[in-house]
């Protein structure tokens, strides 16, 4: 079930979902353009779990960039234009919304903290990983804990691959994020931490992470489990 669009306007146009999403595709570029470097600045600028407790760890270290550093950098960088693509996705569908309650200073604040408790959620799990963490994921897995606090009831329109057939259909946000959230939960749960591939515990924590924070974010006159916005605007 792949969310394509949701049908819930905003009233603030998102200049710092459009910035995160630019700056992203842009590293992302970079990256590319290194070629058979790239996995090398992956290692070197990716967020290494081990490093917090030795900074030795750190191959960032050289370029005078401390291992606490990388987390925000690690942020940027995706390992594949696959990767870039699902979390800019989602960060694309999601994100104006949060953007539109909390305001974008207080929204950019509120991606960086929740990307920093997913990588951090990641440290704990596995302490002492040399595996390069990259991907905005952790921070958009708080996004995705926002909305579902504040628009469970905005409708999605989600595509379900049926072989070489796209069906679409539209379903509550609650829904949609729901099961995203119990995928990730199950597949962490499952999966060996200590092994390479995707960080699922970084998206737990980051969820967790939204779910905490967004009552310190939002705007006070933004309700909880609100109905949809009657209200036009930019991406109305």
């Amino acid at each position: 079930m792949i969310p394509i669009s949701d049908d819930n306007p905003v009233q603030r146009t998102p200049f710092v979902t459009w910035l995160l999403i630019g700056g992203c595709v842009l590293v992302y570029v970079w990256e590319f353009l290194l070629g058979r470097e790239m996995d090398g600045a992956l290692n070197v600028l990716g967020f290494i779990p081990a490093s917090l407790h030795d900074p030795g760890a750190a191959p960032s270290e050289a370029l005078g960039i401390p291992p606490f550093g990388t987390i925000f950098i690690s942020m940027f960088l995706h390992g594949s234009v696959l990767h870039l693509a699902g979390n800019m996705l989602y960060l694309w569908i999601f994100g104006n919304n949060i953007e539109d309650a909390m305001g974008h200073f207080r929204f950019i604040v509120f991606y960086l903290v929740s990307g920093v408790a997913a990588a951090l959620s990641m440290a704990y799990v596995d302490p002492l990983s040399h595996v390069p963490m990259v991907g905005a994921s952790g921070a958009i897995s708080g996004v995705l804990a926002a909305y579902i606090l504040l628009y469970p009831r905005a409708r999605v329109t989600v595509v379900v691959p049926l072989g070489i057939i796209f069906w679409p259909f539209r379903v509550n946000a609650a829904v949609v994020v729901g099961l995203w959230f119990l995928t990730q939960l199950a597949l962490a749960a499952v999966s060996d931490p200590t092994k390479p591939g995707v960080a699922w515990w970084a998206h737990v924590g980051g969820f967790a992470a939204g779910l905490v924070l967004t009552p310190l974010f939002k705007a006070a006159d933004v309700p909880y489990f609100g109905p949809v916005p009657r209200r036009r605007g930019p991406w109305s």
